[in-house]
């Protein structure tokens, strides 16, 4: 369920499908044809084509923090949930979390929150989970990378102008192996800067789980290789599967107040506070 997948649209205008061979051929139209059929399989394998696409077929007509939830019980997850109480009734808020996983962190997310605040909520995200219908209520599109990278600001700003909830994961990457164990990239500063302009309050989430031992070793060989392409995120809804069945502890902090983030730190070190807040949780 992530941004690398292309999907093909049903004769009901309504649900869009995993179609790897598609992919292939929209991005390497002249190439596409020498592919080994074994590497096509092994793509359809390891992102799950035929079971993605049976989630997305049963879901049927489910939208926002309902969709999620049938995302959700398809993987067969359950939420320990600590801090509901926590949760603001009457401000705006932007809420930030770690990023551990990939799949089960944003659905759950979705979820708790959707459900909480009567769809009133918004992920900043990829602009191609638009096309998970049921997904698309809940986000704001952002493309931060091609033609459409002038329209970043502009769409962060749609969001946190709205009267929407922001959901927001700092990181933008899910979390890597680190000297401090899984823990989330740098976190960068968008959610302060913006939560201080629209007088947001700030609520740290930290969702406890991670990916398997191969994606983390993935990742860093990439790096140590100077691979600048995400080979990884090519493995998220392989990691998404390995983790079905599992229960995962969502834990919601305190909200802090945007006036905190005053000018005895700057935007960067504010949201490094934040991060370590949410690992203190």
């Amino acid at each position: 369920m992530h941004s690398l997948f292309i999907y093909k649209q049903m004769a009901d205008d309504s649900i869009f499908l995993i179609d790897i061979e598609k992919v292939l051929h929209e991005k390497a139209p002249n190439k596409a044809k020498y592919v080994p059929g074994f590497v096509v399989s092994y793509l359809k394998r390891i992102v799950h084509q035929d079971e993605i696409n049976d989630c997305m077929r049963t879901a049927g007509a489910k939208e926002g923090a309902e969709f999620c939830k049938h995302c959700l019980d398809y993987l067969d997850t359950k939420l320990e949930i600590v801090g509901l109480e926590n949760l603001p009734k009457d401000e705006l808020c932007t809420f930030v979390s770690n990023h551990p996983l990939g799949g089960q962190d944003g659905l759950a997310l979705g979820y708790i929150l959707g459900k909480h605040y009567n769809g009133k909520v918004k992920y900043l995200v990829n602009d191609l989970l638009m096309n998970l219908h049921g997904l698309a209520p809940l986000c704001i599109p952002i493309n931060k990378v091609g033609k459409q990278a002038k329209d970043f600001p502009r769409m962060v700003q749609t969001g946190f102008s709205s009267d929407n909830h922001i959901i927001m994961f700092p990181a933008g990457l899910c979390s890597r192996r680190q000297k401090e164990g899984i823990r989330d990239l740098e976190w960068k500063k968008t959610f302060i800067s913006k939560s201080i302009e629209h007088q947001r309050l700030v609520v740290p989430i930290h969702f406890e789980g991670r990916n398997s031992d191969f994606f983390y070793n993935l990742a860093n060989w990439c790096k140590r290789l100077g691979i600048k392409f995400n080979i990884a995120m090519l493995y998220l809804a392989d990691e998404m599967f390995k983790n079905r069945g599992k229960t995962f502890k969502v834990t919601i902090g305190k909200p802090i107040h945007w006036s905190t983030f005053d000018k005895t730190k700057t935007h960067t070190e504010w949201a490094q506070y934040v991060k370590d807040t949410v690992y203190k949780l």
